[in-house]
């Protein structure tokens, strides 16, 4: 009797994924644990291997395609055997007239549906991805896809959003992500159009952490238990100073967009994260309302599931205020470009040791922090800027502020 290749569900939030490539062809003898196809995921990929020994019968979903979780893929059987005629391609498996729907017949029904032709190029599109999209009300032919074929996934639904138009955009804008695909083609139209809707102004200060060092190494010894959620990595110090400064400037912490500026009560901080496909910009929701401990731990699963593409879509959006830190890189100062509608970002450099005089004269050395403010000069001055860096900084070299 013929054995199926099932879709397997790689994460949580996994609905469907697509077959990359087929490594067998029908009539090839397999192995049992040999790779016979690999598909992907909206940020994994993975070998399927075949389930037992004996010759790829059939394949239901060919190359480029997609099927949902747990759905048939292809058969293995005996050679010469023939798959059953009711199983066929889960993509296009007819629906019974007459009868309910049941919720499969539902999502293939969609999946055939998923896509369409627009000014001569055609549009895929998961079936959630246009339920969540019709949902929110967003055109979905705006959305750049990130899976495979640019499909559009749940993913790039829940992150989109729409970029704001400038009044005079240049000539050559209209061109921007000309070339590029996928992920890089999102962020190259949301940089341009940042900078072109936006007023970026960036300022420089190095903050001394000599003591905000020295108070890390107290707390790890008088804490008296392991600090191993990072509640004192210096990310997460960083953070909670941004916060701070954020409650005590409200003008910060806000959006604008398409002409409307608004002031956000909550505090949600975007934590830029590089990836092997570009730059995504999770966010930990409701940070202020968070404990040291509470924000390391925040911290390190969101970023943790940035990176194994677990993380629940909500969490690619809203965010108030965003950090970005090339310090491992090895960069002192550089020029963030603001995630819109925000109206600021704060770049972190790598840490610099320096000599500086003591009190009584003595050569010593400190640590800085070199940090870098853009932000919408629409909305806000250089000075009330240049006093919300410094209250960063003024956390930052005062570092017992950080725990209370």
């Amino acid at each position: 009797m013929a054995t199926e290749i099932i879709m397997p569900k790689l994460g949580l939030t996994m609905t469907e994924g697509t077959v990359d490539e087929w490594a067998k062809q029908e009539g090839n003898p397999v192995k049992k644990g040999e790779v016979v196809c690999t598909i992907s995921s909206e940020k994994l990929t993975y070998d399927v291997e075949a389930p037992m020994d004996g010759v790829l019968i059939k394949i239901l979903v060919p190359a480029g395609e997609d099927a949902p979780c747990q759905a048939p893929i292809g058969y293995i059987g005996e050679p010469g055997e023939q798959v059953d005629g009711e199983k066929e391609n889960p993509k296009t498996k007819p629906i019974v007239a007459g009868k309910e729907e049941s919720a499969w017949q539902t999502m293939n029904s969609e999946v055939m549906d998923s896509s369409e032709k627009t000014s001569g190029t055609r549009v895929f599109i998961t079936p959630l991805a246009r339920k969540i999209a019709a949902e929110k009300g967003i055109d979905f032919k705006e959305i750049n896809g990130t899976g495979g074929n640019g499909r559009i996934t749940r993913r790039d639904v829940e992150a989109y959003v729409p970029a704001a138009k400038p009044v005079a955009a240049p000539r050559d804008t209209v061109a921007i992500g000309k070339g590029l695909k996928g992920m890089r083609k999102t962020i190259a139209q949301r940089m341009m159009a940042s900078l072109h809707t936006t007023a970026q102004l960036t300022i420089h200060r190095k903050a001394d952490i000599t003591a905000l060092m020295t108070f890390r190494e107290e707390m790890k010894v008088k804490s008296g238990v392991p600090l191993v959620d990072g509640q004192l990595s210096l990310n997460t110090l960083v953070t909670r100073a941004v916060i701070l400064a954020l409650k005590e400037t409200p003008s910060m912490n806000a959006w604008y967009k398409d002409g409307t500026y608004e002031e956000v009560n909550e505090i949600h901080i975007g934590m830029a994260v590089a990836l092997d496909e570009g730059l995504v910009v999770p966010v930990i929701k409701n940070a202020a309302n968070k404990t040291l401990t509470e924000l390391g731990k925040s911290l390190n699963s969101v970023i943790h599931d940035t990176r194994q593409g677990t993380l629940s879509g909500d969490l690619y959006t809203g965010s108030t205020f965003t950090i970005t830190n090339l310090g491992k890189s090895g960069v002192e100062y550089f020029t963030p470009i603001i995630n819109s509608p925000e109206i600021g970002i704060l770049g972190v450099g790598t840490m610099l040791k320096e000599l500086a005089l003591a009190e009584d004269n003595r050569v010593i050395q400190i640590q800085k922090l070199p940090l870098s403010l853009t932000f919408d000069h629409q909305i806000i001055d250089g000075t009330p800027a240049a006093e919300f860096l410094g209250k960063i900084i003024y956390y930052l070299e005062h570092p017992y502020l950080l725990v209370i």
